[in-house]
């Protein structure tokens, strides 16, 4: 079944990680996706990976720190597939960090990127989703609700995220458009596979022995997969999942203990 036949999809940051696995896993259930990062090189690699399997995907490489770069990629959808049925905003990583280490242009970087790159691409896909009763899923992480000490910029930008997710399904619920939030705990991106690497050599294990150690000081059941994230967002985005509205959905292992 593909029960997103003719529907097109944008989906940010999707040279690696979770937003290849989405834009993987959309394009796989019928949806024509339109994929942006910064690697050119990386972004072409998953436009063959989809188009080799039978699906449909164009490729826009661009920064969506700059503010005219997300009406570009709502254009650019538009050109090619002359509709916006789905907006993923997975862009954005954020600098980790002990609180007084962070400049005012680590916290600007941050939010230019993850935050402001969200807002301005909805702003732009908007009137198209309302058009086609469309999606918004936000990619944001579990810590938006429990930052650490680490995590202070990280938690910042999340939880206006999940602000933001919710005011704009109240607005969507007159205008016809879904929005809804995905917060993924620790899933096996190359920035995690970098930490464990790290945390084995400075231990002196392997690479598993760090990761069994790591699951167990988390307190959670496992490492996620991209493929777990894109899997829950093919859900929510697919006719199965239209009821949901304004969720924050947390998907890691458990790590979240708070209501």
């Amino acid at each position: 079944m593909r029960p997103l036949e003719g529907k097109a999809a944008i989906v940010t940051g999707a040279s690696r990680g979770i937003g290849r696995a989405i834009a993987l896993k959309l394009a796989a259930l019928g949806a024509r996706c339109a994929i942006c990062a910064r690697d050119e090189g990386r972004l072409g690699e998953v436009v063959r990976e989809i188009t080799n399997a039978g699906g449909t995907a164009e490729a826009m490489a661009l920064d969506l720190r700059e503010p005219e770069a997300p009406s570009r990629v709502a254009d650019f959808c538009l050109s090619r597939f002359e509709r916006i049925d789905i907006v993923v905003n997975n862009a954005g990583a954020t600098k980790r960090g002990e609180f007084l280490t962070l400049s005012d242009a680590d916290f600007s970087d941050g939010f230019a990127l993850k935050y402001f790159g969200s807002v301005r691409l909805v702003r732009a896909a908007w009137p198209h989703l309302k058009a086609s009763g469309g999606s918004v899923v936000n990619i944001v992480g579990v810590g938006g609700r429990t930052p650490g000490a680490q995590f202070a910029i990280g938690g910042s930008v999340n939880a206006a995220l999940l602000s933001l997710t919710k005011s704009l399904a109240a607005s969507g619920i007159a205008d016809g458009v879904q929005v809804n939030a995905v917060s993924p705990g620790a899933v096996r991106t190359d920035r995690l596979k970098n930490r464990l690497q790290q945390a084995a050599s400075e231990g002196g294990g392997d690479v598993a022995a760090a990761e069994k150690h790591f699951v167990t000081a988390e307190k959670i059941t496992r490492i996620g997969e991209p493929e777990d994230i894109a899997g829950l967002v093919a859900f929510v985005v697919g006719p199965e999942g239209r009821f949901l509205q304004g969720a924050l959905i947390d998907m890691d292992g458990g790590a979240t203990k708070t209501i």
